[in-house]
Formats: structure tokens, sequence, C-alpha cells
């Protein structure tokens, strides 16, 4: 396996994929429970800490930062509005 640098992908393109998604999906929204979001966070987290190749590192900061807002988000909006 070679090393090789790969390039870093950019948040805007990264959530305009997302919405291109949700957008263009016309399935129902599933539950997000907050325990199963602690869960995945965590297990990313222990994944970051050992990871050596920072791009690596990177992406998995993005998809925990991603899915830590699934739930938590929603959470900080709707006591806002409190």
């Amino acid at each position: 396996m070679s090393d090789q640098l790969a390039p870093r992908a950019s948040l805007e393109s990264q959530t305009l994929t997302h919405q291109t998604a949700v957008e263009n999906s016309d399935e129902e929204f599933e539950e997000i429970t907050s325990d199963e979001v602690d869960r995945v966070v965590a297990a990313l987290d222990d994944l970051i800490e050992i990871c050596q190749s920072e791009n690596i590192k990177f992406f998995l900061e993005e998809a925990a930062s991603s899915i830590f807002h699934l739930v938590y988000e929603q959470e900080e909006e709707i006591s806002e509005a409190a």
C-alpha cells in the first residue's frame, strides 16, 4: 500500500453534497437517538486518537461533528426558541 496524500475535500462541497442527497430523497426521516449519536461520536473520537494520517483525521473529525449536530443542533434550536 503506497502512502499518498489525499486531497482534503472542502466543507462547502461536503455540505452541498449532503444537501443534494437530502433534497433528492423521497424517504421519510428516521429518528436518531442521542444515545446512538454519543456512541458513534465516542467511537470516532477513539479512531481519531489512534490515526496517524492528518487527512483521515480531518474526515473523521468532520464526520463526528456532522453526526453530533444531527441531534444536538436541533436541541439547541428548540431551547433557544423557548
